[in-house]
């Protein structure tokens, strides 16, 4: 069933002048763009929701060894010894 809908948009500052510079470009109307932008946009609305979602399970790895990460040179002449400098 083919459903027409005539509505009355009101459209942020930016996406107005995004609109117009495109319809110039391209030299289209004002209602070919915004209908390709809806098309173009909706597929991938429509895409992302049905996008499968991945998990990863969380592994404990035990205590962190160090007494400090925020110190470089502490964290890596614990791992390498003093000789690393």
């Amino acid at each position: 069933m083919l459903c027409r809908m005539r509505t009355t948009l009101t459209l942020d500052d930016d996406n107005a002048v995004l609109l117009k510079r495109l319809c110039e470009e391209r030299q289209i109307s004002l209602k070919t763009l915004v209908n390709e932008a809806l098309r173009v946009g909706l597929r991938q609305l429509e895409a992302s929701a049905q996008a499968p979602k991945f998990r990863t399970d969380s592994v404990s790895v035990g205590r962190c060894l160090l007494p400090n990460l925020d110190d470089v040179a502490e964290a890596l002449s614990l791992a390498e010894g003093e000789s690393f400098r």
